[in-house]
């Protein structure tokens, strides 16, 4: 007769796993931390392939980079369709706890009127007591330079187009806090040696151009410059001084999720940076304590649409999501 010895050994282990599992002291969730955050992204118009995808003159785009940049750091993405009524768009930021503000190219007409307004009801929320973040990149921060300065002709042109590069930190600068408050001192010491952050953009503004506007120097605080191929000093990372605001000249985005051009940097240290970036805001997100009906969420999710591959047709982005004004999915 067969003996089988198994069956006393994981009687055994069940049994000893059984205990160690009843003595386990998992630690409350803390209430006061939200840990299902939503990101708004607002859309740019285009369709981020020069009209290959789709050259309708009212179609907007989001880049897929920038809703796996959010999902990276924990978060789940609403589109903010700049085309939608105001009433939807106000609706809509009532459901997230963020807001990005992507790179792109278009500064004015209702584009841009969409976007002060947006960055206005940051203010507002954050005035009102809800902690709200906004990160804004590339065209993103030099829409919130001239909002904030009240002058669309306050931008100076670069030449960093297609550009990897090093960041300077300012001198005796405080990091606490800030984007790079918890990135590893190593890291920190690489992005100042080693190119690892990806600039592609013509305009921005100088630390002297920045200084001089007294609306941009009482409400920002100059954290990292930059140089361009000519050896110009731009500034390229910037923080809000009493909101939590960030704006960021460079794509954090692209090292991750972007393969279009060469000079995007794909080292383990590049991707670093972009963990962190996306680390550092959706915890700012989790912060907000607005947590909206589920059945509202899930209306509006950017799980509702399917992203276009945009490489394939040589656009600037691997992927983009397409939106067209019609009737919206929300049920708001």
């Amino acid at each position: 007769m067969e003996t089988n010895y198994c069956i006393p050994f994981f009687t055994i282990l069940i049994q000893l796993m059984s205990t160690v599992n009843s003595q386990l002291n998992c630690p409350a969730t803390d209430p006061a931390i939200n840990y299902r955050p939503v990101i708004g992204i607002v859309s740019h118009p285009g369709d981020g392939a020069s009209g290959r995808l789709n050259s309708s003159s009212d179609v907007s785009y989001i880049a897929a980079s920038y809703v796996k940049f959010a999902e990276m750091g924990g978060a789940r993405v609403i589109p903010i369709i700049y085309t939608d009524p105001p009433e939807i768009i106000n609706q809509k930021l009532n459901l997230v706890n963020g807001i990005i503000f992507t790179g792109g190219r278009t500064k004015k007409g209702p584009y841009f009127e969409v976007v002060k307004g947006i960055f206005e009801k940051v203010l507002e929320k954050n005035d009102a007591g809800e902690h709200f973040p906004l990160l804004a990149i590339c065209l993103g921060f030099e829409l919130i330079t001239m909002i904030i300065s009240k002058d669309n002709n306050i931008l100076e042109e670069f030449s960093a187009s297609h550009q990897a590069s090093t960041v300077q930190f300012v001198e005796n600068i405080k990091l606490e806090g800030t984007v790079f408050g918890r990135f590893p001192p190593a890291l920190l010491e690489k992005m100042t040696t080693h190119c690892l952050v990806m600039q592609n953009h013509r305009f921005g503004i100088s630390p002297e151009g920045l200084q001089a506007n007294k609306d941009l120097c009482s409400f920002f605080r100059i954290l990292t410059t930059s140089v361009d191929k000519e050896n110009k000093v731009y500034v390229s990372s910037m923080q809000a001084q009493r909101y939590p605001v960030t704006a960021l000249q460079w794509h954090p985005e692209k090292a991750v999720f972007e393969w279009g051009s060469s000079q995007i940097p794909h080292t383990e240290d590049a991707i670093q940076v972009t963990q962190n970036v996306a680390n550092y805001f959706v915890s700012e997100a989790r912060k907000s304590p607005n947590k909206p009906a589920t059945n509202k969420l899930l209306d509006n999710l950017i799980y509702n649409y399917s992203p276009s591959y945009a490489g394939k047709v040589r656009g600037s982005f691997e992927e983009v999501y397409l939106f067209t004004p019609r009737p919206t999915l929300s049920s708001l």
